[in-house]
């Protein structure tokens, strides 16, 4: 039996509520939106084209046939036009895209992801990144990557001028990636092999995945949201998390684990 398809699925069907409103707070500052879109969009996609179609191996029905079919099941699920997929020779399990409307939207894949994880789990990742496709997180994801790309290098006084529209952003980054992570539970169909994909992201290598153990692993997700309820550990959390770009792990998997339970989730899968 087939996986289950999502016929006219809308971003708004899975996207999670401090997306939406982090979101809305983003679109009311002026301009911003207009500079990437008519600006910096265009050359940044050509840029991207270029150097994906020169160093990386692009993925098609004659081209690693079994990573391309993992990802054109994740499109039909999702009900989107499929990207460009690209495999990029790198050790550091990553994947990431790029997709602004009108340019060439693509996701990347690390091979050092691909050693890691097991082919539905891979799946669950394209779809990950699909979901800020779906979900038309290109024009943030590209203003974040900018002003967090060039902290480093304004003077310190424009890092100081910066920085709150920084933390803005990089909030609002966790929230789209809890949104994404939704929609690789909707390809997966399994709320254990999200989880378990935070769990290699975490601590795995191919050396240890045999004896990785994932119900030890959500033990840990419940001491960690435990812990963290205390008073000087909430403190901590806050200082933990607000320069990242992503939610610690724990967080990701606590977030799926609750969704997969929810009427919202459980509404779309008996539709």
């Amino acid at each position: 039996m087939g996986k289950q398809i999502f016929p006219g699925l809308k971003a708004a069907d899975f996207r999670h509520p401090l997306d939406i409103q982090a979101s809305q707070t983003l679109a009311l500052l002026p301009g911003f939106e207009y500079l990437i879109r008519n600006t910096l969009a265009p050359a940044a996609g050509q840029f991207f084209y270029l150097d994906n179609i020169s160093s990386g191996v692009l993925v098609g029905p004659r081209q690693l046939s079994p990573i391309y079919a993992l990802h054109r099941e994740a499109c039909e699920i999702l009900d989107l036009e499929e990207p460009q997929l690209y495999v990029r020779q790198n050790p550091v399990p990553n994947a990431y895209t790029f997709a602004v409307n009108g340019e060439r939207s693509f996701v990347v894949l690390h091979t050092g992801l691909l050693d890691l994880l097991t082919p539905e789990e891979v799946q669950g990742v394209i779809a990950h990144e699909l979901g800020h496709i779906k979900s038309e997180h290109g024009i943030y994801i590209t203003i974040a990557n900018l002003l967090v790309l060039a902290a480093s290098q304004l003077p310190s006084i424009g890092d100081i001028l910066a920085q709150p529209l920084r933390l803005m952003l990089l909030e609002w980054l966790r929230s789209a990636e809890l949104t994404c992570d939704r929609a690789a539970l909707l390809v997966t169909g399994q709320v254990e092999r999200v989880m378990s994909m935070m769990m290699k992201l975490s601590g795995g290598s191919p050396q240890l995945i045999p004896h990785l153990n994932l119900d030890a692993y959500l033990e840990q997700v419940k001491a960690y949201e435990d812990f963290s309820q205390e008073g000087l550990a909430q403190l901590l959390r806050v200082m933990q998390t607000a320069e990242r770009s992503h939610p610690v792990p724990v967080i990701r998997a606590k977030e799926i684990g609750q969704w997969a339970k929810s009427e919202q989730y459980q509404k779309l899968v008996s539709l």
